[in-house]
């Protein structure tokens, strides 16, 4: 690179900080402005929203093929979707959810009457990954819409199609004093980070989620970390193994694999181990095709994002290879100019190898064979917890010990995936996977601050104020005995 070309990167780099700086002024005023909102104020941006994502479906369609061929079926049930169902809900729920919350009074409170005021943060910065672009952008958006807010968002520059479309749609729709977007690499999500934001929702790996708390914690700025992890499923002997089967696969090689819920491992039963190998095959030659050729072809199968990650994922493979793994279905990665990985299945997995140490974010399932659930319980509490968990079992019993006896963000019992899009459940990790939840009620609060309030109506606080005379002294002390 010349001196010219630096220095004019260097002028580039000041003016979108100066143009960062400078939004983010405009977006911290007028959020003064929005405290003042309407629920049907809100109701409208979140309608004009959805509207818009919906009538540009072709140009999403197109987007996310660009990017990494992601199917034109995939985008409409894991990138639209889940954008309408979202707004949906709030538009429907936040007339309810704006309504103060009263609560009762405790016996040392008598005589007063408080409630819980849900409040909009203010500016806040929604850092989105990209490997649902759309959907992990726009829903924690309707969110922070829904809670009366302003919003920057800053997508990955590993999608620059989708990212490309995001910029179109936020500048048609909004003012960029409301919401505005900005493109870029991890220098432009750095001069995001060092500005003092009420609120960050950051969607990605743990380890730049540790960055984004760091950065947060310089302003004692409020997180939420979608982040992501191995989690694990578990197959029990009592299980439906076919049924066990094509949902395995369904969710595991959705999106290629790409999906922070997707599963990372399986254990499964000694018993009905090679029986659920031979699912596995049958239900991804169902789903993708019965030969390699045909897999290759197979229009209903995205790409790995990028040749960085696909020559990672075949680091993974050659890995395990290496520690004695068994290749049951796939490892042939044909093209590496087309980032293309088949669906592939590994058994005797080595423990130490590098497929049981990182996130796979991949089409890679490993298997694991147990014998005793204890077994399988000390080995997903050794680890980081997992941002989902999935069972499959016809034993309650079985069901109840695993999650007593683990700890994950969520679970499901004898499905996959579904929770997320379970518009009254918290979604969200714990500690290494993720803080904060989101989705729903549990988004608005995200983006929200409760604030109490308590109003006077006849409490007798003042009866122990100073000075503390025999009577405030005796009063006190019986407050202490018996107001528990």
């Amino acid at each position: 690179m010349t001196e010219q070309q630096i220095n004019s990167s260097a002028d580039i780099s000041l003016a979108q900080a100066a143009d960062i700086k400078r939004v983010f002024a405009k977006q911290k005023s007028h959020a003064l402005t929005l405290r003042n909102s309407t629920a049907d104020n809100r109701i409208a941006k979140i309608k004009k929203l959805r509207d818009a994502v919906l009538e540009r479906r072709e140009s999403i369609y197109r987007a996310c093929y660009d990017d990494f061929r992601k199917p034109e079926t995939e985008v409409d049930l894991t990138e639209i979707f889940p954008v309408k169902l979202e707004a949906n809900h709030a538009i429907k729920q936040l007339k309810k959810w704006m309504k103060p919350v009263h609560v009762m009074p405790t016996r040392v409170t008598f005589g007063t009457r408080s409630y819980i005021r849900h409040e909009p943060m203010g500016v806040n910065l929604i850092i989105s990954p990209w490997n649902y672009p759309v959907n992990l952008t726009l829903c924690p958006l309707v969110s922070a819409l829904a809670a009366g807010n302003t919003a920057i968002l800053k997508p990955s520059e590993m999608t620059p199609h989708t990212s490309a479309f995001l910029r179109e749609l936020i500048d048609d729709l909004f003012d960029e004093n409301e919401v505005a977007l900005f493109e870029g690499d991890a220098e432009v999500s750095q001069q995001l980070l060092d500005l003092p934001f009420n609120h960050i929702f950051f969607t990605g790996s743990p380890a730049v989620g540790k960055i984004v708390m760091a950065a947060a914690a310089k302003h004692l700025s409020k997180v939420t970390l979608e982040l992501g992890g191995k989690s694990p499923v578990i197959i029990d002997q009592s299980a439906d193994i076919k049924q066990a089967a094509k949902t395995v696969v369904f969710t595991k090689y959705t999106n290629n694999g790409q999906t922070c819920i997707a599963p990372d491992y399986v254990y499964v039963h000694q018993a009905v181990q090679h029986e659920f190998v031979a699912e596995i095959k049958q239900a991804i030659n169902r789903a993708y095709g019965q030969t390699p050729d045909i897999q290759l072809t197979n229009q209903d199968y995205a790409r790995i994002i990028n040749n960085h990650h696909h020559q990672r994922i075949k680091g993974l493979i050659d890995d395990a290879i290496e520690h004695g793994a068994q290749l049951d279905a796939g490892g042939i990665t044909g093209n590496d100019g087309e980032n293309y990985i088949p669906p592939t299945v590994l058994s005797n997995i080595d423990k130490t190898s590098k497929i049981m140490k990182e996130e796979i974010f991949g089409p890679l399932l490993p298997i694991l064979v147990f014998g005793d659930i204890n077994e399988v319980i000390d080995h997903i509490n050794s680890n980081e917890k997992p941002l989902a968990l999935y069972i499959f079992t016809k034993d309650q019993e079985l069901a109840r010990k695993i999650l007593n006896g683990t700890s994950s963000g969520d679970a499901c019992i004898n499905t996959g995936l579904i929770h997320y899009l379970h518009a009254n459940l918290p979604f969200g990790g714990v500690n290494h996977s993720g803080i904060g939840k989101s989705h729903g009620i549990y988004g608005f609060r995200a983006f929200s601050h409760e604030r109490s309030v308590v109003r006077n109506l006849f409490a007798p606080t003042l009866l122990l104020a100073p000075p503390y005379n025999r009577f405030v002294k005796w009063l006190a002390k019986s407050v202490v005995k018996y107001m528990s």
